[in-house]
């Protein structure tokens, strides 16, 4: 396992679609750890490929205790109910945050680590961090849907504005 470079805005692999994984092999495996090592050094709460310069269809998520750690292939959204909106940031764009409106809860298709069928559902932050990291893989970042973007400080992310 290792920690792979993070790519930054406004490198163009960041706006690009990422191809379906047709096999999951060893090097899907690791790419996996690899992604979840990147992201809690980086202290995320999630990351896609395209951020770590791939442009595959996977990503890590961890962003609730229920689930823990969650390593998806192909994820894709099969539904999507209610509304939050909030802020949002990336490990991609440091240094802004923006108000995002997202469904509240989502169910998330996909394969895991070993190539096995898994749906998933979230509530909350676990289903913003998986639209949020499946937008990635369709080359769309939070700055693009956001109704407000603003610089990042750690007094607005206290009180949560």
């Amino acid at each position: 396992m290792a920690i792979r470079l993070i790519v930054k805005e406004p490198d163009e692999v960041l706006h690009k679609t990422a191809k379906t994984v047709t096999k999951v092999t060893p090097n899907v495996q690791k790419l996996l750890d690899d992604m979840a090592d990147t992201m809690y050094d980086a202290e995320g709460v999630g990351l896609a490929a395209p951020q770590v310069g791939i442009l595959k269809r996977l990503i890590v998520v961890d962003a609730d205790e229920e689930h823990g750690l969650i390593k998806l292939i192909n994820p894709e959204i099969v539904s999507m109910e209610g509304e939050q909106f909030g802020p949002e940031g990336c490990l991609s764009i440091p240094g802004l945050n923006g108000d995002v409106r997202r469904a509240e809860t989502v169910t998330v298709r996909g394969l895991d680590r070993e190539g096995n069928e898994v749906t998933i559902t979230g509530s909350g932050l676990l289903a913003r961090a998986f639209q949020h990291e499946i937008d990635h893989l369709n080359g769309v970042l939070f700055t693009d849907i956001a109704e407000k973007v603003y610089e990042y400080t750690a007094e607005r992310s206290e009180t949560g504005e």
